[in-house]
């Protein structure tokens, strides 16, 4: 059974395992309550993972440990079991699935394990781990559902309350629960008057769909930019831990998600992936009640895959209105772009992009499309640039 105990002496074997990540203010992502983050982005491997896995792993036996570990991961527990294997001098395997970041798969091999890429997502890689694990007799370290790996996930739920013993709320991200079941706890026990609220992304929602119908569920599919919590069903003992010990867990959506990663770029040159990031996401968007508050969101990693992160910034442009995409209905005449352009650097806007086509379904034989892209400051700014188009007799379409 997990206990206060376990979390705190999880806490005293980890202090040379990790680094300590001191909570950082951020009065900007949500004006309206007292916000802070808790960046685990910056833990060693990038991610809050290697506390649960390392101590885990320290407390194998000496058996154990000659017979080495695996693990099976969407790339981040994958490293934290590499690294802490690769500490104590214990060979480990990690089963990735084939959807995992290139980059996560790259730094699991670098912190010294094997790795098996598995077809499919999370939850066939879980299978082909414990089909090893039986074949091999390697001792299994789970993502989330062990009471070890929870307690190590626990330590950081002391250390926000060493560093802010006041605090109404702490929001955390849920794949399959380990880490909010161990902050939970952790947080409860010491502070019980603390609201502890989780959550997932809208197109992974396993554990509130759980929550909210009193009994495990198992998602069909998983399909979401936070491929870190993209887990189909929770476990048995974080559910049980989730139902009693948090207060509510919501959903987001990928919108706001990749909003959440571009402030967190913007206010405070962090970089944190979608997983990290949905709890921001939920401060942001008021998905919980944060009004007036003294709040921490969790940002629980930061191994987002370079070669995505262009996209995402893009689409928490347009979120946040600080982009837009504009298609105006012209005569094919000398002007008229002249026209276009005049009154949109009336109003500050930035044009980034231009096309110019002829339109055969335009509704003048002379017609054709001009399609913008504009640097904008928010929708407000949107609106007032489209209004002054549509004043001037310009068609938007």
């Amino acid at each position: 059974m997990l206990t206060l105990d376990m979390i705190y002496h999880a806490s005293f074997v980890l202090k040379d395992v990790i680094r300590k990540t001191d909570i950082i203010k951020s009065p900007k992502i949500n004006p309206s309550c007292e916000l802070y983050l808790k960046p685990e982005n910056l833990q060693v491997t990038g991610s809050f993972k290697v506390r649960g896995a390392g101590y885990m792993i320290s407390q194998l036996t000496d058996e154990e440990k000659a017979r080495g570990v695996i693990a099976c991961s969407a790339g981040n527990h994958a490293q934290g079991v590499a690294l802490a294997a690769t500490k104590y001098g214990i060979s480990s395997l990690i089963c990735l699935p084939d959807g995992a970041p290139i980059s996560k798969v790259e730094a699991t091999k670098g912190y010294g394990a094997d790795v098996c890429m598995v077809n499919g997502v999370y939850d066939d890689a879980y299978k082909k781990a414990l089909e090893l694990r039986d074949e091999k007799g390697y001792t299994f370290v789970h993502p989330f559902d062990d009471e070890k790996v929870i307690a190590g996930q626990g330590t950081i739920g002391l250390e926000i309350l060493n560093e802010l013993d006041d605090i109404d709320a702490v929001i955390v991200p849920v794949g399959g629960g380990g880490l909010i079941s161990g902050v939970a706890y952790a947080i409860k026990k010491l502070r019980p008057e603390c609201k502890v609220y989780g959550v997932q992304a809208a197109g992974a929602p396993s554990m509130v769909n759980s929550i909210h119908d009193g009994k495990l569920e198992k998602l069909d599919s998983v399909s979401t930019i936070a491929d870190g919590i993209a887990v189909k069903e929770p476990g048995v003992n974080t559910f049980e831990l989730v139902k009693k010990y948090v207060d509510d867990v919501v959903t987001v959506s990928e919108d706001e998600i990749c909003s959440a990663i571009l402030a967190l770029i913007e206010q405070h040159k962090m970089i944190a992936e979608g997983a990290g990031a949905v709890s921001v996401a939920a401060a942001m968007f008021n998905k919980v009640p944060v009004e007036g508050k003294k709040v921490v969101c969790l940002v629980s990693g930061g191994n987002i895959d370079v070669t995505i992160l262009s996209r995402v910034i893009k689409r928490g442009l347009y979120k946040t209105g600080r982009s837009c995409a504009l298609c105006v209905e012209l005569i094919d005449k000398p002007g008229q772009l002249r026209i276009v352009s005049e009154i949109i650097a009336s109003k500050g806007g930035n044009v980034i992009s231009v096309s110019h086509e002829r339109g055969s379904e335009t509704e003048d034989i002379n017609g054709c499309f001009l399609r913008l892209e504009l640097e904008t400051r928010n929708y407000a700014h949107i609106e007032e640039i489209v209004s002054a188009l549509k004043d001037a007799g310009l068609k938007l379409v």
